[in-house]
This record gives C-alpha cells, structure tokens and sequence, in this order.
C-alpha cells in the first residue's frame, strides 16, 4: 500500500512560509536548513492534510493564528539550537 502523493503536514506550509518571511533560508546552507526544518517541525504536532485548500477554506482564523504562533516558538527554538551549534563548531 502507498499513502497518496498529496498527503502532508499542513505544518510544513505553515512553517515555510515563516521561513520566506523571516529570509532564514538566505541565512544558512541546504544542510543547515533541512536540519533547521527538522528541529522545527519536531516540536509541532502533526496535522496532516490531503489539499492546502480544504484546510484554508476550513480552518477558522483563530486555530490558523495558533498554528503560526507555534510555529514562531518552534522556529525560535530552532534559531538558537543553530547557534549553539555554530559556536561549539567554532571552538
């Protein structure tokens, strides 16, 4: 059995789009940024979904502010774990 090609974590969008936002991808290398992304998407709970717009139609405003907010502290979280990671390499 193959679980379809369209399902995904709607979390992984959300966070994406703060990626962009924030130009964090313009900070750091392919590599940094697929361990950034883990550390990120670990710490959120799965919300998984077929079509991005079905959750946007369905999804009311508040628990879509939630989710971004989430994903803000994950992203903060992930920012300084990168830093620590700087500075023990540099040492």
């Amino acid at each position: 059995m193959k679980l379809h090609d369209d399902l995904h974590n709607y979390y992984e969008k959300v966070m994406l789009e703060k990626i962009v936002e924030r130009k964090l991808h313009e900070m750091y290398d392919e590599n940094v940024m697929a361990d950034f992304c883990c550390t990120v998407l670990n710490q959120l709970p799965a919300r998984y979904i077929r079509y991005d717009v079905d959750m946007e139609f369905y999804l009311p405003q508040s628990e879509r502010q939630q989710m971004e907010e989430r994903v803000d502290v994950a992203i903060e979280v992930a920012i300084k774990q990168v830093a620590k990671k700087k500075q023990f390499s540099n040492e």
